[in-house]
């Protein structure tokens, strides 16, 4: 479900607006799951700031987002030791965009790390920095080739989280920061159907017209849920053809052969 939606006017940047963003997401989460479920906020390197991470803690709930690397991520990782790594064996290929390769072991291992630590001290947000590597391919290549390096080089890609580790250790957390293509599907089927062009040349209308876009793939999402196993991560567009036009056809028809049809109020 989508819980949040903002429509933000001009060019700006990804994390404008979010703090308010992710304090109406976490707000509404509690309030359908219920104060005693777990929620983790999962986010990109463009929401990793003061304001996001901050609003989700304080509404109860874990983060999970990407960091930038930088100097301060950098001397971070430098102090994992050589024997913290895990390897961990992917059901699924990574895709690596620096190499444009698509790689399938990797080694997982994690540091206890505080973010913002250039603000206040009631700033700052205790957890963990979780950090995966991957083999250079590029080094690799090199090797195969007869030019071998003198240690391995990796590629490292590394998150902040404050999961509890007792329920999320290094592997799982990192499994289920990589899980975050879910919504990327939503975004999809969101483009294929009302959000395919903005109605308006009105900037409230716009932003009314993706409110009723949400509620309705939220909605028909839920129908599918509803229709049984075979439904349940079917498109929206799907959905619509299977379970809602065909009965809206037959009611149609109907209403046509039968002539003048009642209701009763």
């Amino acid at each position: 479900m989508v819980v949040a939606q903002r429509l933000r006017k001009g060019a700006c940047n990804s994390a404008r607006g979010a703090k308010r963003l992710v304090t109406d997401a976490v707000k509404t989460a509690r309030r359908l799951l219920g104060p005693d479920r777990l929620l983790l906020v999962r986010m990109d390197s463009a929401f990793y700031g003061r304001g996001p991470v901050r609003a989700a803690t304080k509404g109860g709930a874990a983060v999970s987002v990407t960091v930038r690397m930088n100097t301060q991520i950098q001397a971070a990782i430098t102090t994992i030791p050589h024997d913290a790594w895990t390897t961990s064996e992917y059901t699924d290929a990574v895709y690596d965009e620096q190499s444009g390769r698509w790689v399938s072991r990797a080694e997982v291992a994690e540091t206890s790390f505080s973010a913002f630590t250039s603000g206040k001290k009631t700033e700052r947000v205790p957890g963990r920095l979780v950090v995966r590597r991957i083999p250079d391919f590029n080094a690799e290549k090199k090797r195969a080739a007869g030019q071998h390096t003198l240690f391995d080089v990796w590629r490292f890609h590394a998150f902040f989280t404050a999961a509890d580790p007792t329920i999320l250790d290094t592997v799982a957390v990192d499994k289920t920061h990589r899980g975050h293509a879910i919504i990327e599907q939503v975004h999809a089927d969101l483009k294929n159907s009302a959000l395919a062009h903005l109605p308006s040349a009105t900037f409230t209308a716009n932003a009314a017209w993706l409110v009723l876009a949400v509620m309705a793939i939220n909605l028909t999402r839920t129908a599918g849920v509803l229709g049984g196993p075979g439904f349940a991560k079917a498109t929206t567009a799907t959905i619509r053809r299977k379970l809602i036009n065909v009965p809206a056809r037959v009611a149609t028809a109907a209403a046509r052969r039968g002539g003048a049809v009642h209701s009763a109020r």
